[in-house]
């Protein structure tokens, strides 16, 4: 660790609003354990229900455990920061929260891109369906997609790691999170703007491209369906996964494709709260709610456990 590196960094968060603190901590207090009991429900309903043992609720429940991990990346030391005065994380603690956070960021983004793509496949090529999308390739697929994301996190957070930051120890965030340390450097930081920006481009707005591409796909075949229940039944599912897709790729959006120096005081507060702990929150009542598949399975499961006791 050289000169220019802090052995802590003080996450300035709100500090400049204090009376915003505590409303924060409450409703963060309250939307982890939603986070983490629902995104564990969907887990164990799509793997103790036989008929929900398909390609899409194993995607499912990839992004279920991916939400888990990316929120507890974060909302553990956001609510001791919040709930005490020292508002600090050591160096060592900012660069492994770089390296995980980044790694569930990058992930969800082609996993989402997968699972339009299982979508697509489902409604538009139903009698290959079964045929392209059994479980090797939905192993692969899945690999690929976490292996994608590791690399991603481990290039991008090792370089803004090397970044001198001249004796700097203070973020204006309330995490650690590449353009807010890439925007704290000193020096020549030009060509980090510009690989950040490069490969957001591939990890989001390509991503983000094919889901739209198969979403108009699936919207031309959803209306060649005769049978209105069928009509409704591909519409619930395929809403329910356009919602989650907005909710994190427009933040994620905002936030990494621009130049790190042109982001705003609070942008990255509120972006990161939004797709770091609302999203995954919400991702397990947005499913639910609309797809009567899981509601069954959940109502079975709650009733099998009231009837075992």
């Amino acid at each position: 660790m050289n000169n220019s590196h802090p052995k802590e960094f003080v996450l300035l968060g709100f500090a400049d609003r204090p009376w915003l603190e505590l409303p924060l901590f409450a409703i963060l207090l309250i939307t982890y354990p939603m986070a983490m009991v629902g995104n564990t429900a969907i887990i164990l309903v799509s793997r103790l229900d036989a008929r929900l043992h398909s390609p899409m609720y194993f995607f499912l429940t990839n992004l279920s455990f991916l939400d888990m991990c990316y929120t507890t990346s974060i909302v553990p030391q956001m609510l001791f920061n919040l709930g005490s005065t020292k508002k600090t994380i050591s160096y060592v603690g900012c660069a492994a929260q770089l390296y995980f956070f980044h790694t569930m960021g990058g992930t969800e983004c082609l996993l989402l891109a997968i699972m339009s793509f299982d979508r697509y496949l489902a409604i538009c090529k139903p009698l290959h369906y079964t045929l392209i999308m059994n479980p090797r390739i939905c192993i692969l697929l899945a690999s690929t997609v976490w292996l994608t994301g590791i690399t991603y996190a481990v290039s991008e957070a090792t370089a803004t790691l090397q970044l001198p930051l001249c004796g700097l120890n203070k973020l204006d965030h309330l995490l650690c999170e590449i353009p807010v340390l890439i925007k704290a450097a000193c020096g020549e930081k030009a060509a980090n703007e510009l690989t950040l920006s490069v490969v957001c481009i591939f990890m989001l707005a390509v991503p983000l491209g094919l889901i739209l591409a198969s979403y108009a796909c699936i919207g031309h075949a959803v209306f060649k369906i005769k049978s209105s229940e069928g009509r409704k039944k591909a519409f619930g599912t395929c809403s329910s996964h356009l919602i989650v897709v907005f909710l994190f790729y427009g933040p994620a959006i905002s936030m990494y494709l621009q130049p790190p120096s042109s982001i705003s005081r609070d942008q990255p507060k509120f972006m990161a709260l939004f797709y770091g702990v609302v999203t995954p929150a919400l991702n397990p009542f947005i499913y639910t709610l609309r797809n009567k598949d899981v509601k069954g399975a959940l109502g079975n499961l709650v009733s099998g456990i009231f009837v075992s006791k």
